[in-house]
């Protein structure tokens, strides 16, 4: 499913991904994409691939600065790309190469953290989340509990959805994500 999905999508949407490559490249300096190192299954790095949406000499590579609302570092077109989770697209290309899935945890950055504290420091069974390949969205996602993560309580609900979800994995689960994840963050996202 996931490389069929993945396939289909990418063919699909090429004419209006070429269109978002051409806006990012016409509005501000630097590559179309944006890659970043996160943890895959079992913890195992790999980059991922995003459109750029922030200025290139403002961007944050590690990615423990994360996004807020009115970010300066965020370009005109990268506002609207975030808000409607456009900028999280590329991915695609990230399924078909089997680093991700189209649902599964989010993939996280290398420490990252969650009310002031690594994750990892937080949740004691955060590992658990590694035991399945990571989503472009996943049950968390398609629950609201999406941006930043400097409320403990809010990142510690993430985590439990993840492992809810890979308790609870089944191809229904998956289509109601996609088409949660569709209505809520492509239809009507805050891009955080």
């Amino acid at each position: 499913m996931d490389i069929l999905l993945s396939l289909a999508t990418l063919i699909f949407l090429a004419p209006f991904l070429a269109i978002v490559a051409i806006g990012i490249v016409l509005t501000s300096k630097g590559p179309v994409l944006f890659t970043q190192i996160r943890e895959g299954l079992g913890g195992e790095p790999f980059a991922v691939y995003k459109f750029r949406s922030m200025y290139i000499d403002r961007c944050d590579a590690s990615g423990v600065a994360q996004t807020k609302a009115g970010d300066p570092r965020l370009t005109p077109i990268g506002r609207v790309l975030r808000r409607t989770s456009i900028d999280e697209l590329p991915q695609l290309l990230n399924v078909l190469k089997g680093d991700m899935s189209l649902i599964g945890p989010r993939p996280h950055v290398y420490d990252m953290l969650a009310g002031g504290r690594r994750y990892r420091e937080l949740v004691p069974y955060y590992a658990a989340r590694h035991g399945m390949k990571p989503g472009i969205s996943g049950w968390a996602q398609a629950n609201g509990l999406r941006g930043p993560t400097d409320d403990a309580e809010v990142a510690w609900a993430r985590i439990d959805h993840d492992i809810a979800y890979i308790q609870n994995f089944s191809l229904l689960l998956d289509i109601k994500i996609i088409w949660l994840t569709l209505r809520r963050e492509f239809l009507g996202g805050s891009g955080l």
